[in-house]
């Protein structure tokens, strides 16, 4: 490939996964104004929520197919015209064209990230295919900062989740522009290509290489053809599909997008009482997930792709493990019900807790710790115990700064072990 086509190719895959991350995290934030404008129950919330995955898995089962037949170039084109037509109907106020919206932009997300990958990879070496799909795993973590961002700014203006679902097409027209441009660098690119090689080969020579192609086109259709050779074990196909296959499934068994879908609830729920604290919350996370991946980027060709997984995983582990053992002494708003909008000021605490509660981490462990001393002054000295003003509400801080870091710890850990192992399945 010349020079030209790659930073173009680049330009393609990233702003696919801008658009797919911009769109899996919007919703995060873009929750609490529907919620309350559509008085939407706790089922209507996770049909929303959901419906852009069930636009996926429809996808799933024909994207491949699709992609084999009309090309990773047509597809993408199809992508942007679905995301462009899903991101309109969202901008409709009614509950069924939300659904409706989502299930397209899920349908569109799908095949978008199936066709970049596959694209970004046959156009680089092994050796530099790690960095070149990272830069998707990139697109991703900026899009869903991007999204959380956009939350956090739109959360007190009237309507603003319609500017929220709006601002997507922006970048899904550039990736349009540049598909479009890039199709025809590759004719010329190619062309050129074709014509110096033949040039410089003598007719012999020639007749062998248009031999050689037609053979290895006639193998590689019958390959296609039988889906069964995924499993077999020939060019260790079998292992290859397994691992992808785990990969994937692996992936969501980590709960990593219900992490994004819920982000700003879940940070509610465990302490960021006020919807403007849970979403800056969030964008503390996407920041967070940009900054892993970016690491992540300059060392996957170096360190490699699978003892980059293996350590991430284990980080994930110990992260999730941590966050279930301190959840058990957080004050989590678990009677709370999802139909009740969040409130600035939550009524179970006095002022003075409020304002402790809201104090930083370094602040918070050094009030809990002259608190601590002197209760245990008092009881020394024969007198009854003060009765804590401030101490269980310090302690429930520390819990969820315990738990938010945590939390970030297990995103960062995401990034950079399950980003850059999307080809570990694939021959180098």
């Amino acid at each position: 490939m010349g020079s030209s086509i790659l930073p173009l190719a680049s330009v393609v895959s990233t702003l696919g996964g801008l658009v797919f991350g911009y769109e899996l995290g919007i919703i995060s934030g873009a929750l609490f104004q529907l919620k309350a404008e559509f008085s939407l129950s706790c089922v209507q919330q996770e049909a929303l929520v959901s419906s852009l995955l069930f636009g996926a898995l429809l996808a799933s089962t024909i994207g491949g197919w699709l992609i084999d037949r009309h090309g990773r170039r047509n597809a993408i084109l199809l992508s942007n015209i679905l995301i462009l037509t899903g991101s309109l109907v969202l901008l409709i106020s009614s509950y069924p064209a939300l659904v409706v919206g989502r299930i397209t932009v899920g349908f569109a997300m799908c095949i978008s990230s199936m066709s970049c990958c596959i694209f970004v990879s046959e156009m680089v070496s092994p050796d530099r295919r790690g960095f070149m799909v990272i830069l998707y795993e990139a697109g991703i973590t900026v899009g869903i900062l991007v999204a959380y961002a956009v939350n956090y700014l739109l959360s007190d203006s009237r309507r603003g989740w319609k500017w929220m679902f709006g601002f997507a097409i922006l970048p899904t027209l550039l990736q349009l522009l540049s598909v479009w441009f890039l199709s025809s660098s590759m004719k010329k690119d190619v062309s050129y290509c074709c014509q110096t090689e033949r040039v410089l080969m003598s007719p012999a020579e020639t007749q062998e290489v248009d031999d050689a192609k037609l053979t290895s086109s006639k193998d590689s259709k019958r390959a296609q053809c039988d889906s069964m050779y995924l499993f077999q074990s020939k060019d260790n196909m079998r292992t290859r599909t397994v691992i992808g296959l785990g990969l994937v499934l692996f992936q969501q068994f980590t709960g990593q997008p219900n992490i994004l879908f819920y982000a700003s609830t879940i940070f509610s729920s465990v302490g960021f009482q006020s919807t403007n604290a849970a979403l800056l919350a969030s964008t503390g996370l996407g920041l967070v997930k940009v900054i892993a991946t970016l690491i992540s980027m300059v060392f996957s060709d170096r360190v490699g792709r699978r003892p980059m997984l293996i350590s991430g995983c284990s980080v994930m582990a110990l992260g999730l493990i941590i966050i279930g053992a301190f959840c058990g002494h957080s004050p989590m708003n678990a009677k709370t019900s999802c139909n009740s909008v969040n409130t600035t000021d939550p009524p179970q605490l006095t002022a003075v807790n409020q304002s402790v509660f809201n104090l930083p981490l370094d602040e918070s462990l050094r009030l809990f710790h002259n608190n601590t001393r002197h209760e245990n002054l008092s009881f020394e000295v024969g007198q009854k115990p003060l009765e804590p003003a401030v101490s269980p509400t310090i302690h429930s801080s520390v819990v969820n700064w315990v738990i938010l870091l945590c939390m970030m710890a297990v995103v960062s850990a995401y990034s950079v072990g399950f980003g850059p192992s999307f080809d570990l399945a694939s021959p180098e």
